[in-house]
């Protein structure tokens, strides 16, 4: 309600407590709802957080702003990061939203990162990786089968660093099957596998090197490091 005191206005608020007649009750700093603040800021304060691309589904719920305004916002704060020539962006990786250093700068950020270490996969963890990319969901042996060698330890490896997941099981053989991650998208910079390169017409049906059973290659104990003997 509100008064007049020597000839001044003055709001009184009921908060439980009485205010001073001539002062107003301001809120406390950081008092603003989630929705009141502005929307770009409080975008690029989320992502700098985040260990893997958020959708736009989720910040639209964080944030309490309708999807279309997070989604036009995002693409807006990507373009201008891009026109001023940053040495990160703002992409859409994996079905959400990530930062990224510009690959302008990845030689400063690898001599950063690695410091004289390496921590490269190794030839046969690519065309390992690459066969399960295009064939998935596949199992170890019809992986093995396209390569031409074992390659259980080098898939216990990509299980290790998250690039591959079990993916259930053959029903003819009850062997399990394998797929790629979001983390193997997030790290190839794709959406999606509707991005990979065209080369599945190239690799090999397994069937015809394979032979009569879908479990031709035998497994081996090889240590989680590598591939066996063969694979050298």
């Amino acid at each position: 309600m509100s008064g007049v005191a020597d000839g001044g206005a003055y709001d009184v608020t009921e908060t439980g407590t009485e205010d001073v007649p001539g002062e107003r009750s301001v809120a406390p700093a950081g008092a603003l709802g989630v929705a009141e603040l502005e929307l770009k800021p409080a975008l690029e304060a989320v992502l700098m957080v985040v260990d893997e691309p958020a959708t736009e589904e989720h910040l639209a719920r964080v944030l309490e702003r309708p999807r279309r305004a997070v989604a036009l916002a995002l693409r807006e704060l990507s373009d201008d990061y891009a026109r001023q020539g940053r040495g990160f962006d703002l992409r859409l990786v994996a079905g959400g939203w990530r930062f990224y250093s510009r690959a302008a700068y990845a030689d400063a950020v690898e001599s950063f990162v690695l410091d004289g270490q390496q921590a490269r996969l190794t030839q046969a963890a690519l065309e390992t990786l690459a066969v399960v990319a295009y064939r998935q969901p596949v199992s170890r042996s019809r992986v093995s089968a396209v390569r031409g060698v074992n390659c259980d330890g080098v898939m216990r490896t990509l299980l290790q660093r998250g690039l591959v997941e079990e993916a259930g099981t053959e029903p003819e053989t009850g062997a399990i099957l394998y797929r790629t991650t979001n983390y193997f998208l997030e790290r190839m910079g794709l959406r999606g596998l509707d991005e990979l390169p065209e080369l599945a017409p190239f690799l090999p049906e397994a069937d015809a090197v394979e032979g009569d059973s879908p479990e031709g290659i035998p497994s081996f104990d090889v240590d989680d490091s590598g591939d066996s003997q063969t694979d050298h």
